[in-house]
């Protein structure tokens, strides 16, 4: 009699797939599925001559509760990302229910990843009776920003977009990215957007030193050169530059932590550097 290592002992094959497929999904449920085939074929041709071919396995006691949720949250990403790549349906609903911009309101719509999205609650704080909008989507790259621009931003009829995004290209959250696909999809959003009359705040990414969530890939100088691209940029298409980075980094070209616990996601310190610093760029594209 063999039996498999934990955490498998106890379960029939059948019952090691389910475990397999609520554990992954696509191409690595596949690949666990043909690996537990394995094991169990490999215990079997291990037997002595003539001992009866089975596997006993003990299954495991109990999954907790954290477990599953994770692989549910895992589940539902995977099946969001399959179906809404660009997650169109996290502001669909607030969208229909945005009224039109009263006569004389110049809204804003503040555009970007997590960092956009967590500032958003900061609004009526920070910019008191203003009209900002945050559509920020955490963990979101430059292409998926590129494909809810209209959704988003065109069709809420803002005076002027805020726009802030690119870092997690640099993390490669969407696989791997260069500069110069970063600057195409950021060209394209303020084309869309000058072209639907709506004035562009482009806003350089914040200081990072390492991603906690994918460390070691140095992206303190892509940032440094992607900044100075949208710069440029911002300038020679007439739009306004906000410099968030200079006024933000450390030593290190990363954020301090009174600024950013993470490195990456401002406190709310942080946020009043970002509001102060924005204000200006709003005024001037406002004008």
């Amino acid at each position: 009699m063999y039996a498999l290592p934990e955490p498998w002992r106890g379960c029939r094959f059948a019952e090691m797939k389910r475990y397999v497929r609520m554990f992954m999904s696509g191409r690595a449920r596949r690949a666990g599925v043909v690996l537990l085939a394995g094991v169990v074929m490999a215990c079997q041709a291990a037997r002595p001559m003539g001992e009866p071919a089975r596997v006993v396995v003990r299954a495991p006691a109990v999954i907790s509760s954290s477990a599953l949720e994770v692989a549910e949250r895992r589940r539902a990403e995977d099946e969001r990302a399959r179906n809404d790549w660009a997650n169109l349906g996290r502001y669909r609903g607030e969208n229909a229910k945005l009224s039109a911009p009263a006569a004389g309101e110049k809204r804003v719509v503040f555009y970007g990843n997590s960092i956009t999205e967590g500032w958003a609650r900061w609004f009526p704080v920070m910019f008191p009776e203003k009209p900002y909008v945050g559509r920020g989507i955490g963990g979101q790259t430059t292409p998926q920003m590129l494909v809810r621009f209209r959704q988003d931003v065109v069709s809420l009829k803002p005076a002027v977009v805020v726009i802030l995004a690119g870092t997690n290209d640099i993390a490669g959250n969407t696989g791997p990215s260069s500069l110069e696909m970063i600057q195409d999809n950021l060209a394209g959003m303020t084309e869309i957007a000058k072209a639907n009359g709506i004035r562009v705040v482009l806003c350089s990414v914040l200081p990072v030193f390492d991603y906690p969530w994918k460390p070691g890939l140095e992206p303190g100088p892509k940032i440094v050169r992607l900044n100075e691209w949208i710069r440029q940029y911002a300038l020679s298409v007439g739009e306004v530059y906000v410099d968030y980075h200079s006024v933000m980094k450390d030593s290190r070209d990363g954020l301090p932590v009174e600024l950013a616990k993470d490195g990456v996601h401002p406190t709310e310190a942080g946020y009043r550097v970002m509001a102060r610093v924005v204000e200006g760029g709003i005024r001037e594209a406002g004008r």
